[in-house]
């Protein structure tokens, strides 16, 4: 991710886990299927993976227990150092975000992120994307897990419905970052030369889109 949104996790990254184990209701369904939403990003990963924003190590974990080779991005201190307490102590995790991050000097057929494309806006996604087209072997692709939208009208009933319910800082989040429509990033992944492109809806707000670069 960029940098924009560090200090939403100013103090907030000891709590993640216990959002994504579904114990706040307002994220309950944002987090609904995330051991399935990590499983499936490391079956559809290859051997050599960079991961982008790797929070407090979740899907990096999975990763390695996979035999994955693991490049790890992640720009807050915080998480980072959550993570390296979880994780391996070989564990490579380096200080960068999915604009701006330091490269390993061997071939990456995978990139990954979970929960994390969203802290770029719509012409930051489109850029970052062809730099990862640039990054990654022919036939490599991008797996990213995140909430996306497939119309105006679908963002609007979710926000509607949370405002409803009292969930104030998810409608806060929802209209703070920047969530992109399906169409969106169809457009960009294609703009960016990838191809053999596919949307799979884990819940009501997280899709995995899966996408392949050839050189």
């Amino acid at each position: 991710m960029g940098r924009e949104f560090l200090n939403v996790f100013t103090g907030w990254a000891s709590e993640y886990d216990s959002f994504v184990e579904g114990k706040d209701d307002q994220y309950r369904e944002v987090f609904r299927n995330y051991d399935q939403i990590l499983d499936k990003i490391v079956s559809n990963a290859g051997q050599s993976v960079m991961e982008f924003g790797i929070g407090t190590g979740n899907l990096t974990l999975k990763l390695l227990e996979a035999g994955k080779n693991v490049w790890g991005i992640e720009p807050s201190d915080e998480m980072r150092q959550l993570a390296l307490e979880k994780l391996p102590e070989d564990t490579v995790v380096k200080d960068g975000d999915m604009q701006d991050y330091p490269v390993p000097d061997y071939p990456i057929d995978t990139i990954v992120s979970s929960y994390v494309f969203h802290h770029l806006n719509d012409a930051e996604k489109e850029t970052a994307l062809k730099d990862y087209a640039g990054q990654l072997i022919s036939g490599g692709k991008v797996v990213f897990a995140d909430t996306v939208f497939a119309s105006d009208n679908e963002k609007a009933a979710i926000l509607e419905e949370a405002k409803s319910l009292g969930y104030d800082e998810l409608v806060e989040d929802l209209n703070r970052e920047y969530y992109p429509m399906l169409s969106t990033v169809y457009d960009a992944l294609k703009s960016a030369g990838f191809t053999h492109i596919s949307f799979n809806q884990m819940n009501a707000f997280v899709w995995i889109f899966e996408a392949t670069v050839t050189h």
